[in-house]
C-alpha cells in the first residue's frame, strides 16, 4: 500500500474534475505537482506543491494559488485517508492522515512482507554495465564501489519490475593489455628460472602475475622463449587476459556480484565471423550524414593524449548535446576509444535495450556527454544512457591511510578489504554516501559494535526486533505471533508519538523505493534503513527508564500484540531493504 499513490491520484482526479467544469486549461498536465513528506514532521504525514506549480496557470478561477489550494484541501477532506489538509503559506497544502491510514499500511506490510513496498513494474529492460575495469590486475577498492553500486541498482531496479541484464565490458582491445602480456611474459621467464631483477619502468609490477608466469610455463614449456614477441604476444595476451577475467569474477563473487554478460572489446573487431563492428557503426552513422572529414579546434587548458591537429573521421556529437565533434579514428588508422565505445552501444541498441546506465569512474565524467550524443544517435532519440560516475574511495584505518598492498604492488585490493571486514560492511557502506560524493572508508570503524558504524546500527535493529518477538514467545506461549497473524491485532492502540513516528517511516517505504528506483540512486535505500533503524532504537532505549512503552508488556496482553506487530513490520521492511543492498538481516549479533 502506498499512502502516497493515493493522495496523488485524489490529487489528480480533483485537477481533471476543474478541467472538465472550465476552471482550468485542458492543455494542462494533471501530473507536475509533487506529493511527498513534510520536512517539519509536526505537519503531518504528506505535503503537496500542486496550488505552487500552478501558480502561473490558474487562470480567472482563482485570485492567487491559496485560493486554489483551499479549494482543494477541501476536496481532500472528504478522503477516506485524510484527517485534515491544512493550507500553510502561500498555498502549500500540508495533509494529516487517519490513524486507520497508517494501520492499513501496517496491515499491508505484514500480510505479505516480502512483497511491501514494491511498486508497479517500472516497465522497459534495462542494460547496467558496472565494474569494467581493465583486466590488467586485482580490483582495488575504487572498483568495488562501483560494483556494489551497480548490483544494488540491479536488485533495486528488478525488485521495482523491470528486466535487468547485468553487464561487464572487458577492455581488452588496447595498450593495456599487451603491457600486460608483456608483464606475463617476463614472470613466465622467472618461472623458468631466470633472474629477471628488477621490474623494469611501464610494466606492471603485482606479484598476482607470478601465476600467471607458472601457467604459461607448464602450457608452454620452453617454446615461448624461442619465439619472437609478434609471435609469442597474442598467445600470452590470450593467457593474461583469461587468468585476470578469472581474478576479477573471484573477487566480484567475494561480494556476491555476479554478471550475466561479460562483453569482451576485442570482439568488435576480432569476432569468430570476421565482422567489424565499429566499422559497421561508423558507416550507419555515415549513411545518416552524422560523419565528416574535418578538423577540430585546440581544447582549452592540457591537451589530451587523443588531441591531433589534422584532418579527421569526426562524428556530429554536438548535434546531440556535446560541447564538440569528436574524433573516431587515429592517425595511424586505428579506432579511437570512443569509436569502440560507439560499436558496443549500438549492440546494447540492437539487443533491445531502451535504458542503458553506465557506472563509471569519476576521472570519466568529460567522457559523459559524447557517449550520451552517440546514444542519442544509434537509436534516433528511442534509448536513453543515464550515466552514474563513483567518486574515489579513501582507505583508511583508525583515521590514517592505509599504506599499499604487497599482493598488488600498488594498492589494496578489494579482496583483501572484504577479507578484512567481510561482505555487509563493505556492501552498506560503499552505499551510504551518494555515488558522487567522495567516500572515506575507514577498516577499524566499520566493524565497530556501536552507533557510530551505520552498518552495525541497522544490522542490530534487526537483530533487537527479532529479540523482541522471541522473547514475547517465551512470555506469551498462547500467542500466536506469527507474521500474518500479527496484522489482524488491536493496532488500534499504537498511539504513542514514537509508535506513530515508526508508522509514518513504514507508510513512507513504498514511495521511497519508487524515487530511488527511478532516480537510480540506491544509496536513498541505505538512509532510510538508517532512519528507521533509528526509529526502533529510540523507541527501545526509552521503555528502559519508562516500562509502559516497552513493546513487551507482560500485564497488557492486547498492547503487547499492537506493538509486537509494529516491531514485526520494522524488521520485515529492514530485511527487504537489507536485501535490495545485498546485506544481511541477521536475527542475532552478539
Amino acid at each position: 500500500m502506498n499512502v502516497f499513490d493515493e493522495i496523488t491520484a485524489a490529487l489528480r482526479a480533483q485537477f481533471i474534475a476543474l478541467q472538465k467544469a472550465g476552471r482550468l486549461a485542458p492543455e494542462l498536465a494533471p501530473d507536475r505537482f509533487s506529493v511527498e513528506p513534510p520536512r517539519d514532521a509536526s505537519h503531518g504525514e504528506i505535503a503537496t506543491n500542486i496550488a505552487m506549480v500552478y501558480a502561473r496557470d490558474l487562470g480567472s478561477s482563482f485570485a492567487n494559488p491559496r485560493q486554489f489550494a483551499t479549494e482543494v484541501a477541501y476536496g481532500l477532506a472528504t478522503h477516506p485517508l485524510v484527517a485534515e489538509a491544512e493550507v500553510a503559506g502561500p498555498g502549500f497544502i500540508n495533509i494529516r492522515l487517519k490513524p486507520e491510514a497508517l494501520m492499513a499500511v501496517l496491515r499491508a506490510c505484514l500480510a505479505d512482507p516480502a512483497q511491501f513496498g514494491r511498486p508497479a513494474a517500472l516497465g522497459n529492460a534495462i542494460n547496467i554495465e558496472y565494474v569494467s575495469a581493465n583486466p590488467t590486475g586485482p580490483m582495488h577498492v575504487g572498483h568495488g564501489r562501483g560494483a556494489v553500486f551497480g548490483d544494488a541498482l540491479a536488485a533495486l531496479l528488478e525488485f521495482a519490475g523491470a528486466k535487468v541484464t547485468r553487464e561487464y565490458y572487458i577492455n581488452d582491445a588496447g595498450a593495456q593489455v599487451d603491457v600486460l602480456a608483456r608483464s606475463a611474459f617476463l614472470r613466465y621467464r622467472e618461472a623458468r628460472g631466470e633472474a629477471i631483477g628488477d621490474i623494469p619502468e611501464g610494466l606492471y609490477p603485482g606479484a598476482y602475475l607470478k601465476d600467471i608466469g607458472a601457467r604459461l610455463a607448464v602450457e608452454y614449456g620452453d617454446g615461448l622463449a624461442a619465439m619472437p614477441e609478434a609471435q609469442w604476444l597474442p598467445l600470452v595476451r590470450s593467457v593474461a587476459i583469461a587468468a585476470m577475467m578469472e581474478l576479477i569474477r573471484e573477487d566480484l563473487a567475494a561480494l556476491n556480484i555476479r554478471h550475466a554478460v561479460f562483453f569482451s572489446e576485442a570482439s568488435l573487431t576480432r569476432s569468430a565471423s570476421g565482422e567489424d563492428q565499429v566499422h559497421a557503426a561508423i558507416e550507419g552513422l555515415r549513411a545518416r550524414g552524422l560523419i565528416y572529414q574535418g578538423t577540430l579546434p585546440p581544447p582549452k587548458g592540457a591537451l589530451p593524449d587523443d588531441w591531433e591537429d589534422r584532418e579527421q573521421t569526426l562524428f556530429r556529437s554536438t548535434q546531440f548535446g556535446d560541447d564538440v565533434d569528436r574524433a573516431l579514428m587515429k592517425s595511424d588508422g586505428s579506432y579511437t576509444y570512443f569509436a569502440s565505445d560507439i560499436a558496443y552501444h549500438a549492440d546494447k541498441v540492437k539487443r533491445g535495450f531502451a535504458t542503458m546506465i553506465d557506472i563509471w569512474g569519476a576521472d570519466h565524467g568529460g567522457y559523459v556527454k559524447r557517449m550520451k550524443a552517440a546514444v542519442a544517435a544509434l537509436s534516433d532519440g528511442k534509448a536513453e544512457l543515464d550515466v552514474k560516475l563513483c567518486q574515489l574511495v579513501k582507505l583508511m584505518r583508525m583515521g590514517e591511510p592505509v599504506k599499499m598492498s604487497k599482493r598488488s604492488g600498488e594498492f589494496v585490493t578489494l579482496r583483501e578489504v572484504v577479507d578484512e571486514v567481510g561482505v555487509d560492511a563493505v556492501r552498506f557502506m560503499m552505499l551510504f554516501r551518494k555515488n558522487d560524493a567522495p567516500l572515506e572508508f575507514d577498516l577499524a570503524k566499520v566493524i565497530e559494535k556501536s552507533r557510530e558504524n551505520p552498518v552495525f546500527y541497522v544490522q542490530y535493529a534487526h537483530a533487537r526486533a527479532k529479540s523482541v518477538l522471541r522473547q514475547a514467545e517465551r512470555l506469551f506461549p498462547e500467542l500466536d505471533v506469527a507474521t500474518p497473524a500479527l496484522g489482524r491485532g488491536p493496532l488500534h492502540l499504537l498511539d504513542h508519538p514514537a509508535e506513530l513516528e515508526i508508522l509514518r517511516l513504514l507508510a513512507q517505504f513504498a514511495r521511497l523505493i519508487e524515487q530511488a528506483a527511478r532516480a537510480h540512486e540506491p544509496h536513498r535505500v541505505a538512509f532510510y534503513l538508517h532512519d528507521l533503524a533509528s526509529a526502533l532504537h529510540s523507541h527501545w532505549n526509552a521503555g528502559k527508564d519508562m516500562p509502559q512503552l516497552r513493546f513487551v508488556n507482560e500485564e497488557n496482553r492486547e498492547l503487547t500484540l499492537a506493538r509486537l506487530a509494529l516491531v514485526a513490520g520494522v524488521a520485515a521492511v529492514l530485511q527487504v531493504g537489507l536485501s535490495l543492498l545485498g546485506v544481511s538481516a541477521p536475527d542475532e549479533m552478539r
